[in-house]
């Protein structure tokens, strides 16, 4: 669970005695109140991850004098820390689309429901079959397709959008466009994607009709932080469904769709939660 109006902060480090005591401790000899606290330790490389949420009420640091107080205890366990505070603005998410809906669609409506802390300034499609929903739900649609020869200016004019509206996290909502390694590096640990559980067995074009002939008994979903590595970034959230006999090829559609549509939006809502950390090629969430 995430309190509201709370100060989030995530630590990172190779494991070693006293770091969950000394975090604490600092906290506390400033006035503040720990009211969730998750930690884990890796068991194979031996990475220590913590999330603590502190009250803002009481507590004396603000943005400026936390980094600086904070600098000897992170600098002594080598912590990579980040923290983020409740007077900061929601996130700010761009979702980019090629022509299926159903990822997109649902997005709009959690943000617009309040289930996902985030604004939705904008969405990118290389396509423009989606205009009409997008710009029917009051939002910005903008027709960026790709042709031979141009894909690098198209992503560029993509960088250049997402810097005009001050963008913190991208999703690719089924955007069936590669990105260049460039622009992923850019946005390390802020471009989340989503793509049927199939691969490597059922890469490529038509995965259902392909699961279908060779008769699976499951359907999944993942969802993952995007990387140089094709479809091999760290992975934030999975799903599966049985499926038999009876179903044909529409059904392994609908169903898949039901499942990436939820593995999506779920994975949003840890990360604009603050509750995933990405260690080298894995994740640890914190829910």
């Amino acid at each position: 669970m995430t309190t509201p109006g709370t100060i989030r902060l995530l630590v990172t480090c190779d494991d070693q005695r006293g770091i969950i005591a000394a975090v604490t401790t600092f906290i506390g000899s400033h006035g503040g109140n720990v009211v969730e606290a998750d930690q884990h330790t890796d068991a194979v490389d031996g990475r220590f991850a913590m999330r603590l949420e502190i009250e803002r009420d009481g507590f004396e640091l603000g943005r400026d004098a936390f980094a600086a107080a904070f600098v000897d205890l992170a600098e002594r366990f080598a912590l990579r820390w980040r923290i983020r505070w409740p007077q900061e603005r929601r996130r700010r998410v761009v979702v980019m689309a090629s022509r299926e809906g159903h990822c997109l669609r649902d997005l709009i409506w959690r943000i617009a429901e309040g289930e996902l802390e985030a604004d939705l300034p904008l969405v990118i499609s290389n396509h423009a079959n989606l205009r009409g929903s997008v710009e029917g739900a009051g939002l910005r649609y903008e027709h960026l397709p790709v042709t031979p020869g141009e894909k690098t200016a198209q992503e560029r004019r993509v960088r250049e959008l997402l810097n005009e509206v001050d963008a913190d996290l991208v999703v690719l909502a089924r955007y069936m466009q590669v990105l260049s390694g460039d622009f992923v590096a850019a946005w390390r640990d802020r471009i989340i994607n989503i793509h049927h559980s199939f691969l490597p067995a059922f890469q490529g074009a038509r995965p259902y009709h392909r699961a279908h002939e060779r008769g699976v008994k499951i359907i999944g979903a993942t969802s993952h932080y995007v990387t140089e590595d094709l479809d091999e970034g760290p992975i934030i959230t999975q799903a599966t469904l049985p499926i038999d006999h009876r179903d044909d090829v529409r059904d392994l559609i609908r169903k898949g769709r039901d499942l990436e549509r939820v593995v999506l939006a779920e994975a949003v809502r840890l990360h604009l939660e603050d509750k995933v950390l990405a260690i080298g090629r894995r994740t640890i969430v914190f829910d």
